[in-house]
């Protein structure tokens, strides 16, 4: 009598190519890739060494943990939140439900401050209004070690999260303040650039957006009124006045927004110019504002 056929083991390789195939099926965004990170996360390895241990087999526990996430994603979770990173400029940074997912368009919005602070940087103050994670401001920390960094924002959960990856990033030259804008601060010139990255998407806008972000990512860091404009209105309508002379206010915008950004910036009568930067898609990103 012939044995059983023995039942082909779940190795590292053949979960990898099985679930990469699943979520194609369900229209998942980068089926290979969303496959890669979340076995890596559950396996406590580098992508890399995914390829490098391809015929390590999973246990029980292992396949039973793997079915969860892989649940998740299919319900719509961002991958972000699941492993609980995301990449970002030259760091990893924790993030959670509580922040927003970093995204590549905002990179630009550190590329912008770099370039606006330039050489001779020494003893020169930055604030973040709306920190989030963090990613902004630490990259930007880490980048220019000898620029004083402050941040705020009105979450003391996005604080505190920020506190943790700025731990991790070994950045020393950053300072969080929980409250909303500029709040923490006396209306004085002691800045020499602001940045921010708001909410900048109208409200009627929000129902439209893909299911990961609109049921997911914190409501309050997307929605800028019933034009978006809202809250970008509120920080370029004082943010001058915390600007020294020479001082630069560097926001996030949307990319059909720049008309909009410009008129509030005529309108406050605290800038003497206002410029564009474009993302790497070729949207008008970034406004440059200058006291």
């Amino acid at each position: 009598m012939a044995a059983p056929a023995r039942e082909e083991p779940w190795t590292v390789l053949r979960m990898l190519s099985w679930t990469q195939g699943y979520f194609a099926r369900y229209g998942v965004d980068s089926p290979r890739l969303t496959s890669e990170i979340l076995l890596a996360h559950l396996l406590k390895m580098q992508r890399l060494d995914l390829y490098l241990q391809y015929d390590r087999p999973l246990d029980m526990r292992e396949l039973a943990d793997f079915k969860a996430l892989i649940k998740r994603r299919i319900g719509g979770e961002p991958v972000a939140y699941i492993a609980g990173t995301r990449g970002f400029w030259e760091h990893e940074f924790k993030v959670s439900p509580h922040v927003l997912i970093p995204r590549p368009d905002t990179e630009t919005l550190v590329e912008s401050a770099l370039a606006f602070l330039g050489k001779g940087n020494e003893g020169l103050k930055v604030l973040e209004l709306g920190v989030g994670s963090g990613a902004v401001i630490i990259s930007i920390a880490c980048a220019l070690p000898g620029v004083s960094c402050f941040a705020t924002d009105i979450s003391p959960d996005a604080v505190n999260i920020a506190r943790e990856n700025a731990v991790h990033a070994a950045c020393e030259n950053l300072r969080f303040l929980t409250g909303s804008w500029f709040a923490p601060f006396k209306k004085q010139p002691m800045f020499h650039l602001v940045i921010s990255n708001p909410p900048y998407i109208p409200s009627g806008d929000i129902e439209g957006l893909q299911q990961e972000v609109r049921c997911f990512e914190p409501r309050q860091a997307l929605d800028g009124g019933s034009d978006g404009l809202r809250e970008l209105a509120r920080i370029i309508g004082v943010g001058g006045e915390y600007l020294l002379p020479g001082g630069g206010l560097i926001l996030e915008m949307g990319f059909d927004q720049k008309e909009g950004v410009r008129l509030l910036a005529e309108q406050s009568g605290l800038y003497g110019s206002v410029e564009f930067v474009r993302d790497l898609a070729g949207h008008d990103r970034v406004a440059v504002l200058k006291k």
